[in-house]
């Protein structure tokens, strides 16, 4: 494809130079247009001329402070292009504003490099492919999808509603466990300080003593001398199990056995399920909306859930959707679909409704999660206070037996 080099006007004063491949020159000017430019000169030049003035001009990138770009980062830059875009704004411009408003320095310096691809000729999509890491497969398609259909701004909106939903989602279950973790942390650490510091004081008094204990005294004896010599023992086997545990579960047949426990565990497998559930009706539907094949858009959902298992049941339903069959169906098969789903996909896919339905069926998980996370904070932490209470009263009657006793002996 030949390469073309321009000289364009941006507003009244500012002179603006670029090139980028096109077909013709026809191509190449809507493609200055697009820019929000106004073309003044074009001219077609040589590869190696090109290669040689992008590298004169390359600008000399300064050292930044590496910082981690979280979800809500990308979140507030899809809301905040839509914005600049459905303004009228060039998405150039938009582009070079947001990097120089952005405080990540890493984000600000990949917001430079998209504008510079965009500059040369390339589609916002193909630019922001370029870092995988931060624009997921699923986020390309929803701009890729948007360019083609000449609705990148309402799709934009649309990725950070999704995205906003999934991050309060996952916040909402996240602020239901954190207090009963901080109930489970505070017992462990105060049973382990009574056991390690508390009881061989107590037992010191009691040896000096020579009174004859009780069983349940001594019993507890032994299990704060066995923590008090050989708790960096324990750590480091702790650690290691951990370790062992992490290692085995990266390998193919490890993961498939650690999602399979996952699943099978009480009250806490039903919710992985419906959560993982929940994320692939949401981002299912989204796509259908934006004009994704089906197949296509269950191959981009499917590497988003976290449990492999079903992943894998995913991956079998869409070989079905392939040869002909309902997707619907297909999931019904399955014992990890609830039957309200794969019925209520089934009647989508009879009604073409189904981004809709899969909507619905995300919101109604999502609650049903929600609710569930709420009833297990609201049980855990009751069970938590009453466990650390018997062990607590079990220790201090097993230090007050001896004294009972030296008390009888005395009188």
């Amino acid at each position: 494809m030949p390469l073309y080099k321009y000289i364009a006007k941006l507003g009244i004063n500012k002179t603006v130079e670029g090139n980028f491949e096109a077909s013709s020159q026809d191509e190449a000017i809507e493609k200055i247009n697009e820019l929000g430019y106004t073309p003044v000169r074009i001219k077609e030049v040589k590869a190696q001329a090109v290669s040689k003035a992008k590298e004169k001009n390359k600008p000399v990138s300064k050292p930044s402070v590496v910082r981690k770009i979280k979800s809500h980062d990308i979140t507030i830059f899809s809301r905040q292009l839509a914005s600049f875009l459905k303004s009228g704004m060039p998405i150039l411009e938009a582009l070079n504003i947001m990097s120089e408003q952005s405080n990540n320095r890493n984000l600000q310096d990949i917001f430079k490099k998209v504008a510079s691809e965009v500059k040369d000729g390339k589609m916002l999509s193909v630019a922001l492919s370029k870092y995988p890491k931060v624009f997921p497969p699923l986020y390309i398609a929803m701009i890729r999808t948007g360019e083609d259909s000449g609705t990148l701004p309402e799709v934009l909106s649309g990725v950070a509603d999704h995205k906003q939903k999934q991050e309060e989602f996952a916040s909402r279950v996240r602020m239901a466990l954190v207090y009963p973790a901080l109930m489970v942390f505070v017992a462990i650490a105060t049973i382990v300080f009574m056991f390690i510091f508390v009881m061989p004081r107590l037992t010191k008094v009691f040896y000096k003593m020579g009174v004859e204990l009780p069983e349940i005294t001594k019993v507890l004896i032994s299990t704060s001398k066995f923590l008090s010599s050989s708790w960096p023992w324990i750590l480091a086997g702790v650690g290691a199990l951990c370790f062992i545990i992490r290692q085995r579960s990266r390998s193919k047949k490890g993961a498939l056995a650690f999602n399979r426990f996952k699943l099978k565990l009480p009250v806490l497998g039903e919710l992985a399920i419906k959560s993982d559930l929940a994320r692939f009706s949401r981002t299912l539907g989204l796509l259908i909306k934006n004009g994704i094949p089906i197949l296509k858009a269950i191959k981009i959902v499917i590497p988003t859930l976290n449990n492999e298992i079903i992943r894998q049941e995913l991956v079998q339903g869409s070989d079905a959707l392939k040869q002909g069959a309902s997707f619907g169906k297909s999931l019904k098969r399955s014992t990890l679909f609830p039957a309200f789903m794969s019925n209520l996909i089934i009647m989508g896919e009879k009604s073409g409704r189904l981004e809709e339905i899969l909507s619905e069926i995300a919101d109604s998980y999502e609650k049903e999660v929600d609710e569930a996370m709420k009833m297990f904070a609201t049980l855990l932490e009751p069970m938590v206070i009453i466990i650390m209470g018997l062990v607590v009263g079990v220790m201090v009657i097993a230090m007050l037996l001896p004294v009972f006793q030296i008390n009888i002996m005395v009188r």
